[in-house]
């Protein structure tokens, strides 16, 4: 089993459901790709880059691939479960209004450098979106290195408006999504 960490977001509604929603019902969906998964709270967050959009809904999931899948296979199943919830890469502007977007930051020790991804995400460390949530869901004994150095990251940002939207415990997972 390898850990795989997801930065999650979502600023657009899709098929009548809210971001907060969708983050719930992309949850579910991760479920059934990943074992043990673990959710951070939702988080409300300025949007970065292209800054003339509404506000992001981000967290972060971090779960458990089993041995035969390949961070690509996880990309093809990511791109499908973005897709259910609406997502059109083709018809978006790049750093745009979406009502999904699912990052790979993480996949084990693993890296992945070709023209379809890129992991460790190379923006991951730049972003308090993904690592706020990410402390948050870190606080296994095992994790406590990688806990410090994420930490010491977030410390270096900048203000970037990350407030607390839904704690987790409040985050509604559908049975079935």
């Amino acid at each position: 089993m390898t850990q795989v960490i997801l930065g999650l977001g979502s600023n657009t509604p899709s098929a009548g459901k809210s971001p907060a929603d969708i983050l719930g019902c992309a949850c579910a969906r991760l479920g059934t790709v990943l074992s043990q998964c673990r959710y951070s709270s939702v988080y409300r967050t300025k949007a970065m880059y292209v800054t003339d959009q509404e506000d992001f809904y981000n967290m972060v999931v971090r779960g458990f691939a089993g041995d035969s899948m390949t961070p690509h296979m996880l990309l093809d199943a990511v791109h499908e479960i973005e897709a259910a919830y609406g997502r059109d890469r083709s018809r978006e502007v790049r750093f745009g209004p979406r009502p999904l977007d699912i990052d790979i930051e993480l996949f084990g020790e693993k890296t992945v450098s070709d023209s379809t991804l890129q992991i460790p995400h190379p923006r991951m460390h730049e972003r308090a979106f993904v690592l706020i949530p990410l402390l948050e869901i870190l606080s296994d004994p095992a994790d406590v290195v990688m806990r410090n150095t994420y930490a010491a990251y977030a410390k270096r940002l900048p203000e970037q408006g990350v407030q607390m939207y839904l704690p987790a415990k409040d985050l509604r997972i559908p049975r079935e999504a």
